[in-house]
């Protein structure tokens, strides 16, 4: 029987995650659509969420609310001044071609997270935290070719959380 031998090594591991969560808002990020879910199919929708010629989006003021609110938890410091970028890609159920997200000025960002387990503590660092619109539902049925999508399900507010620290 052969044992292993212990191997040194100069790395070390550090787990990052990325987080999307929804908000629970009455209506979507950039529309003053219904977010309301199980509805019938492509009718909480209009021109902003299809990125129709012409259009401009107005960022909801809850999701602003939440997004300050979640920052101020996450012990992250709130930007002054935040942006949105216009992704270009395209995916089988974006049929405007791009999404609205934050990137390099997101709405906060440099925070923590105290952690308390089996009387092991880690603080994990938030990277930061953006605002985004998600992409559409894409439903398949029978695991046919055809697929079906719901137009007014999204873009649904959404955040992201980005850390690294879980050692």
């Amino acid at each position: 029987m052969t044992t292993a031998t212990p191997v040194k090594t100069e790395y070390e591991v550090i787990i990052g995650l990325e987080t999307h969560c929804q908000l629970s808002t009455a209506t979507k990020i950039f529309s003053s659509s219904s977010t309301k879910f199980g509805g019938t199919p492509n009718t909480n929708i209009d021109p902003i969420c299809l990125g129709m010629p012409g259009v401009l989006p107005v960022l909801n003021e809850k999701v602003l609310e939440y997004a300050v609110k979640a920052g101020l938890a996450l012990n992250c410091q709130i930007a002054p001044y935040s942006k949105f970028d216009r992704k270009q890609y395209f995916y089988p159920d974006l049929p405007k071609n791009y999404q609205i997200s934050q990137y390099d000025l997101p709405i906060a960002e440099h925070g923590w997270l105290e952690i308390t387990t089996n009387d092991t503590e880690a603080n994990p660092k938030r990277k930061k935290l953006a605002l985004l619109g998600c992409t559409w539902k894409k439903m398949r049925e029978n695991l046919s070719m055809l697929a079906v999508i719901d137009f007014p399900v999204l873009p649904i507010p959404s955040w992201i959380t980005t850390e690294r620290g879980f050692p």
